[in-house]
């Protein structure tokens, strides 16, 4: 990895760091980033639980190191406690920041085009005109950990690397990505309930006809 690379892959992690605690200003403010013109979508529920037991999970592990370090009587201990102790509140946040941006950030249905989205940074842009059928399909990620997945024909948004939405589009379209444009004819997402985010894409379509 040469310089520019590094200097690239940096800015993605600050920049995605940055998103996370915007998200989680949204949260606490209750601001969810859906504009008045557009149908929210949620995705949220499927990761919800994981992510709250490892939010409770270290929340705990941080109050029990730092009351252990704090017994200990020894200098190395009060060295290394204001570390952990922050380390540790990071990690808090930062999972906090993701559940936040689940919630505040969800897909977003629109007169002309559907935003899909996972967490702060990820997004795929389907012209609503462009779908030609709607179906219940499950995918199933690589064993590789990311929410964007492209492979031959088929563009996967998922969560927790699940999707249980299919988009047939009508012919191979090149899609506006948050990783650049990405040619696809079918897209899959997870939402929520797959039932009624059919009732409303199907809706929008028949609008857009």
């Amino acid at each position: 990895m040469n310089l520019r690379q590094v200097l690239i892959r940096t800015r993605d992690e600050i920049g995605q760091e940055l998103a996370l605690y915007r998200s989680l200003a949204r949260w606490i403010a209750r601001r969810p980033d859906v504009p008045t013109d557009a149908a929210a979508i949620g995705y949220a529920q499927l990761s919800a639980p994981m992510l709250w037991l490892w939010i409770f999970g270290s929340a705990t592990e941080v109050v029990v190191v730092e009351v252990v370090l704090r017994s200990i009587e020894a200098r190395w201990a009060e060295i290394v406690r204001l570390p952990v102790l922050i380390l540790g509140i990071w990690g808090v946040l930062w999972m906090l920041g993701q559940l936040a941006a689940y919630k505040v950030r969800p897909h977003l249905l629109t007169a002309d085009h559907l935003l899909i989205r996972n967490g702060s940074r990820t997004r795929v842009v389907v012209p609503l005109d462009s779908i030609a059928s709607l179906r219940a399909a499950g995918h199933d990620y690589p064993g590789v950990v990311k929410s964007l997945h492209h492979a031959d024909d088929l563009l996967l948004v998922g969560v927790n690397l699940r999707t249980n939405l299919e988009l047939v589009l009508d012919r191979p379209i090149a899609l506006d990505t948050s990783q650049g444009t990405k040619t696809a004819e079918r897209v899959g997402l997870w939402v929520d309930d797959p039932r009624a985010a059919t009732t409303q894409l199907r809706a929008g379509t028949a609008r857009g006809t």
